[in-house]
């Protein structure tokens, strides 16, 4: 049984690293030690819904999550894998963070969000950023890294010219390369789905 210590992280990382572990050479069964109720909920859930048999145990200050593969086990993401890569998939981001409301919390789950997509199979064909969202590719980003992982997995990222002028960021573009807004425009317009961010 492979032991993965999860505790302290937050969420997607405990769910990304359980992935990893049932993915692996040693994955047919996966100990996840966590520390947050909601942490616990999201790796039960996703193990579950990879076919898995799940059973949590509370013990002092963590909970242990056992997972077992089951014969169905892997076979539930083909159809969506297949189902998403149906057309082009744009990404538009036009904010350095996720969500309305706390600033502080939009650049966690932007954050989150970035890494996430760096680990997951199903990814877009092109990340298009406009207005703060160029902010993310520009030297100094917190997410730089997980934007250059996702290039150097085929992601092509899109940063409007105007925007990393208007952010006096021209030059510090690190991660994909300056569009503008006509290319911007007919990669949107040819698209065969696209998803606001």
């Amino acid at each position: 049984m492979k032991t993965i210590d999860c505790r302290g992280l937050t969420c997607p990382q405990p769910v990304m690293e359980t992935k990893k572990a049932l993915d692996g050479p040693e994955g047919q069964e996966v100990l996840v030690l966590v520390d947050n109720p909601a942490v616990r909920e999201n790796v039960s859930r996703f193990a579950g819904s990879q076919g898995c048999q799940v059973n949590v145990t509370a013990e002092k200050g963590y909970f242990a999550i056992n997972i077992r593969k089951g014969e169905s086990a892997g076979k539930e993401e083909a159809p969506v894998a297949k189902a998403a890569i149906q057309g082009e998939l744009v990404f538009f981001i036009d904010s350095d963070s996720m969500g309305r409301g706390s600033e502080e919390l939009g650049s966690i789950l932007m954050r989150a969000f970035l890494h996430t997509l760096g680990e997951v199979e199903v990814k877009p064909q092109k990340l298009i950023l406009v207005n703060s969202g160029v902010k993310l590719a520009c030297e100094g980003s917190p997410v730089l890294e997980d934007l250059q992982i996702i290039t150097s997995k085929g992601v092509e990222i899109l940063a409007c010219g105007t925007c990393l002028n208007y952010f006096e960021l021209k030059g510090k573009l690190k991660a994909g390369r300056v569009s503008n807004m006509y290319e911007i425009l007919s990669t949107l317009s040819q698209a065969g789905r696209t998803v606001k961010i």
